[in-house]
């Protein structure tokens, strides 16, 4: 059936200096994508997250791991495999809370898978018991149980975690505000586009699955109808022997498991189906994002029509105050001419009169 997600978040994703072993290193420059997938060939849970086509975290679920809450926004585990200790800021509290409810949950259904894995080993290793042909392993749903916590030392909680405040608009230009809205969709636009990419991926290979589980329904149909015919010419043959009615029992109890198999696999169909819904809502989104995209620009382009006559009609109504400037001082000068003539010709007057 190969590996399935079933729960996912985001959260930005640190990993413990090697060398300290006290300072966080953040491996991603901004909030990805972490997901639980559940592997249901070899029945093991695993955390990935992918940075672009990089996996940054890798980690698989033991029974004896322990995801630990450093604050209201922050958890860690530790990954003795990987040798390293993992870290994620979340953007809540109740994000922090959700992941690590599923941690306690997957854990114990590891260890559920595990111990289920080991009693399936002594029984065929048994030579006196051997298993019925069909038998299948449906996978087991856990529930949500404490389990044994290591101690271990916790490192400071990095500051990045915490959310950051966006800047005021009020301390950036026109023209710059506009550009930053342009960057924000677009930086929308492309993370829309890899979660569609690795959608479609996805949804590939579902498909892909799709048709062997059809193949394999087929044949547990098949081998039902087999074992049935079989348990009906038992029952002819005699119905007192005891080992006729052990073969009978077995038989009955191979059914009832593929029943339970061809029941999970419709479940499993449902749920294909809703992501196909799912992918289509991303599509519409991404649409819709690039018509908002697209109107951002036309206005942006609108505005800088309107700055640019702006600032031309501000030329144009500074070189008209320069040259009223200069009509005003030439008069000046002209009438300063005036009034000294005139103080000059009133001076002579007086001189006449004072004469006479």
């Amino acid at each position: 059936m190969g590996e399935q997600p079933i729960f996912s978040t985001r959260a930005h994703v640190f990993q413990i200096d090697p060398s300290t072993k006290k300072n966080w290193v953040p491996t991603s420059k901004h909030a990805v994508t972490v997901s639980y997938f559940f592997d249901s060939t070899r029945n093991v849970y695993r955390i990935i997250s992918l940075d672009g086509s990089k996996a940054i975290i890798n980690s698989t679920i033991t029974p004896n791991m322990t995801f630990t809450k450093t604050s209201q926004k922050f958890g860690q585990w530790a990954d003795s495999r990987a040798n390293t200790v993992y870290g994620l800021g979340f953007p809540s509290e109740s994000h922090l809370a959700k992941f690590a409810d599923k941690f306690v949950e997957f854990k114990e259904a590891a260890r559920l898978a595990k111990e289920k894995s080991q009693e399936k080993m002594e029984l065929t290793s048994t030579p006196s018991q051997e298993s019925a042909p069909g038998d299948l392993l449906s996978p087991m749903t856990p529930e949500s149980i404490n389990g044994t916590e290591e101690e271990r030392a916790t490192p400071d909680a990095p500051p990045h975690s915490e959310a950051r405040g966006e800047p005021s608009q009020n301390a950036l230009p026109f023209s710059h505000s506009s550009t930053s809205m342009n960057k924000h969709w677009e930086a929308e636009l492309e993370a829309l586009k890899g979660n569609n990419a690795k959608l479609t991926a996805a949804l590939l290979e579902s498909t892909a699955n799709v048709k062997q589980w059809k193949q394999q329904l087929s044949a547990y149909q098949e081998e039902a109808e087999r074992l049935h015919k079989r348990v009906t010419e038992l029952e002819c043959v005699s119905g007192t022997t005891t080992v006729i009615k052990s073969q009978k029992s077995e038989l009955n109890h191979t059914i009832e498991e593929l029943e339970l198999a061809l029941k999970a696999k419709e479940e499993e169909l449902e749920r294909l189906k809703e992501e196909v819904v799912s992918a289509n809502e991303f599509q519409s989104q991404r649409d819709s994002l690039t018509h908002k995209l697209k109107d951002s620009e036309s206005r942006n382009q609108t505005l800088e029509g309107q700055l640019g006559e702006l600032e031309q009609r501000l030329e144009s109504s500074q070189q008209e105050q320069e040259a009223f400037r200069t009509s005003l001082r030439t008069l000046l000068e002209l009438l300063d001419g005036k009034i000294f003539e005139l103080t000059e010709l009133r001076d002579t007057l007086a001189k006449l009169l004072e004469g006479s």
